[in-house]
């Protein structure tokens, strides 16, 4: 297989699983996935908001979730880790589905949108996005997007620093999708600088010794501008 096969063909695995396990998992706050090669086999690391319910009762559906990457998706020996997310406002994917979850059950969108746009901003995010695109209020489909703080939208810092997720609101008129992005407090950006002020330095002090008959007495150190004048 060519590199460049074998490159979209992974791509579009991860593809699959990501979807899969978002619909699977959505009771349990699905926060994206890690899917790392190792000589052991494949280490899927799964972030959740409510990790009981990924594994749920004596591991059943991590259980049956690993029979699925393994027969469905060519998954080679997945063994599937859970870690609960912490601080869900600073999961862009958490706060995508709560979005489109409020969305569904009849929010206004602009309410809907600045709601979680101030959540993640009181959270200490550096700043904040979130685009919802679909038939809002009538039959033409629109797009609205709520911005607050310092977003990058290019370059490196917009796919290592910036937080993205995804989700889908299913309503009567259609499909509406929401995309949140955000940068998460204490994100080092390559632009920011910080000055270092030079401590001043003091001027060196001398001492002089002067002779009173066969004693010797030390005088106290003078400054060099003192010295200056008294010569």
């Amino acid at each position: 297989m060519a590199v460049e096969r074998k490159f979209i063909s992974e791509g579009v695995r991860k593809a699959r699983v990501e979807k899969y396990l978002s619909k699977e998992l959505k009771r349990a706050g699905y926060g994206g996935m890690d899917i790392a090669r190792t000589p052991l086999g494949t280490q899927v690391t799964i972030f959740a908001e409510k990790p009981g319910i990924v594994i749920g009762k004596g591991g059943k559906l991590v259980h049956q979730l690993t029979l699925d990457l393994a027969q469905n998706y060519g998954v080679e020996s997945p063994q599937i880790e859970v870690q609960q997310v912490t601080n869900p406002s600073f999961n862009a994917q958490i706060m995508a589905e709560r979005l489109a979850n409020a969305l569904e059950r009849g929010w206004y969108f602009r309410k809907a949108g600045t709601s979680i746009l101030r959540r993640v901003m009181e959270s200490g995010a550096l700043g904040c996005e979130v685009v919802i695109a679909g038939k809002l209020t009538g039959a033409r489909a629109r797009t609205q997007k709520f911005t607050e703080g310092y977003i990058k939208h290019c370059g490196e810092p917009s796919n290592t620093i910036v937080e993205k997720g995804y989700a889908v609101a299913i309503k009567k008129l259609g499909v509406i999708g929401v995309q949140v992005k955000l940068v998460p407090g204490g994100a080092k950006m390559p632009d920011h600088f910080t000055i270092i002020e030079q401590e001043k330095k003091r001027p060196a002090a001398v001492a002089t010794v002067t002779s009173i008959g066969d004693a010797e007495v030390d005088e106290p150190a003078l400054p060099d501008e003192k010295l200056g004048e008294d010569q």
